[in-house]
């Protein structure tokens, strides 16, 4: 369809009065909730993270496209709700407690949301029982975990620990992210997936999700 495809395009460039116009014309010309969803905003933010991953494009285009990509979602949300669309999966975010910094959480954020998924994003210096807390309030089956501190990286263990102490380790998935952690402290706590960047993340999450 070639609203869509002026959707997609649309949104790669930030244009979010575009999107939100198309959107709307899109939702008159009654395509579904879940088509322009698909075909149109996530399509055009998968474009964004395969750039943005390739080193095509940069943080500035990335926020742009995902600001339109919310003009979009205001209008669809809804009408989701309204015909009981799920989303992909829910996905509960955050910095671990003691560290403050945030921009490679956001951003893990904005391409998981343009990817489909629900975000529980707790912000900054969270918790593990935060972390834990809030996934069996939501239902959540992924957690998400930044450190930018190698001071803050064992954060990311206890909560792992006290995963297991609950009994839910094994109902969980734990992804772990930031300059400090590795793929072999990843592995060496317990997580199921180091992530390098948003991309990353967001292939990870899938293929969590599609074990349900």
């Amino acid at each position: 369809m070639q609203i869509l495809q002026q959707l997609s395009e649309s949104l790669r460039k930030g244009d979010a009065a575009a999107v939100a116009r198309l959107t709307e014309q899109a939702i008159n010309d009654k395509l579904g909730p879940k088509t322009i969803l698909d075909d149109g905003l996530i399509a055009g933010m998968t474009v964004i993270g395969e750039e943005f991953k390739a080193h095509r494009i940069f943080l500035p285009q990335v926020l742009l496209a995902a600001k339109a990509m919310y003009a979009g979602m205001d209008l669809l949300k809804p009408l989701m709700i309204k015909e009981g669309i799920p989303s992909i999966g829910k996905v509960v975010l955050g910095t671990v407690h003691g560290d403050l910094h945030d921009i490679g959480k956001n951003l893990v954020g904005i391409m998981l949301g343009g990817a489909g998924f629900e975000l529980v994003d707790l912000g900054k210096d969270v918790t593990p029982e935060q972390f834990l807390d809030a996934a069996e309030k939501n239902n959540a089956r992924i957690i998400g975990m930044s450190a930018l501190l190698t001071t803050t990286m064992p954060v990311m263990r206890k909560v792992i620990d006290l995963a297991r102490q609950r009994g839910v380790y094994d109902r969980l998935r734990f992804l772990v992210g930031g300059a400090p952690v590795s793929a072999e402290y990843a592995a060496e706590i317990g997580a199921h997936a180091y992530c390098f960047d948003g991309m990353s993340a967001v292939e990870s999450a899938k293929t969590f999700a599609a074990e349900n």
